[in-house]
């Protein structure tokens, strides 16, 4: 008999079918002889919770660990815009939470997990830390305005994009006239304003934008002298010069809490502002200041594009939807990709505590 290449080749799979059966056959006996020694994994379960202050406030980007009593590795989260952190596959067990927050007193919670089980901590309180409380005693509204901006003036989107004009202190204290003033000339000269303006100028000269300054070297200087005059005048005029004269609060304040109420506060934000006594005012420092910046802008663009009123008014209105816009994202974007940001600082609110 001749064997040929095919015949081999049928040969050789019959042996390795062969081969895999009595390999099937021998992996089934052992494991039914295993199968009685063989323990059932344990179920694992969840553990999860929401974080708030002394106000019912949800404290974003609170630190919360969880430690075993057995001594293995640990988690961490940190919590969300609503306060809240989940851990989930946890073994069953003895565990701890450790809560914790800038200038809070830490809260530390023991439990045992159950297998499958999902306990969930609603509500965790954190107050205000009693070596911070002492610290704070004697400082005036001054000192601690002082200190506060100082924070602002570390604020920065993805650790680049000034954000100085944001409180995450609800009820910061005022800012003095020198204050507004210098939180404007920071901003105003802060290295990556002019780098994004000299962005916009460049966009302009490609698009033909204001025709009128022409291209070249010295189409583009005006161009890039324009923008900086209206963020200049805009800053200055609606976040330092009405403020003072009015008593009024440039910043917007972060409000947190639900959705809903988060965005009525957003927009309305344009419009509506804090009075250096605390009480809340019409925004005439923003709707006066962008108008006024308008009015401005028609002694420096180009004649052709000098239309008056209407660049006053068209220039208010974009400013203010602008300004709604930014506040929808400094209420549910910004908070999340500044890093090192505490959403409450206890300044102001430890005066207050020792006081009472």
């Amino acid at each position: 008999m001749k064997i040929t290449a095919v015949t081999l080749r049928i040969v050789c799979l019959l042996a390795l079918a062969m081969a895999f059966v009595t390999a099937k056959r021998a992996k089934a006996q052992a494991d039914s002889s295993n199968e009685g020694q063989q323990t059932i994994p344990e179920q694992t379960g969840t553990i999860s919770g929401s974080v708030i202050d002394q106000s019912g406030v949800a404290i974003l980007g609170a630190s919360v660990r969880l430690s075993f009593e057995d001594q293995t590795a640990g988690q961490e989260a940190l919590t969300d815009e609503d306060g809240r952190f989940i851990f989930s596959r946890i073994k069953p067990g003895p565990f701890r939470l450790t809560v914790s927050s800038a200038g809070l007193a830490p809260q530390t919670l023991d439990g045992v997990l159950g297998p499958g089980e999902s306990p969930v901590f609603s509500s965790i309180m954190l107050t205000v830390a009693t070596q911070v409380t002492e610290v704070r005693v004697g400082l005036t509204p001054v000192e601690i305005a002082q200190d506060q901006v100082k924070q602002q003036e570390k604020q920065r989107v993805f650790g680049l994009i000034p954000n100085f004009y944001v409180s995450y202190v609800p009820d910061a204290a005022p800012l003095t006239r020198k204050m507004k003033f210098e939180l404007a000339w920071k901003s105003a000269v802060d290295p990556f304003t002019l780098t994004a303006i000299a962005a916009v100028a460049g966009a302009e000269q490609a698009g033909n934008q204001w025709s009128g300054y022409g291209q070249g070297l010295q189409g583009y200087a005006k161009r890039y002298g324009a923008s900086y005059a209206d963020v200049f005048a805009g800053t200055f005029l609606g976040s330092a010069v009405l403020p003072a004269l009015l008593k009024q609060d440039p910043r917007y304040y972060y409000k947190g809490g639900p959705k809903r109420g988060r965005i009525l506060h957003a927009l309305a934000g344009a419009f509506i502002c804090k009075g250096d006594n605390g009480r809340t005012e019409l925004n005439y420092s923003n709707i006066v200041g962008t108008m006024a910046a308008g009015g401005l802008a028609n002694l420096y663009y180009p004649a052709r594009n000098r239309t008056g009123l209407r660049l006053v008014f068209s220039t208010a209105l974009i400013r203010l939807g602008e300004v709604s816009v930014a506040n929808i994202f400094q209420e549910f974007v910004v908070p999340k990709v500044t890093p090192g940001l505490s959403t409450r600082a206890p300044a102001l609110d430890d005066t207050k505590s020792e006081a009472e």
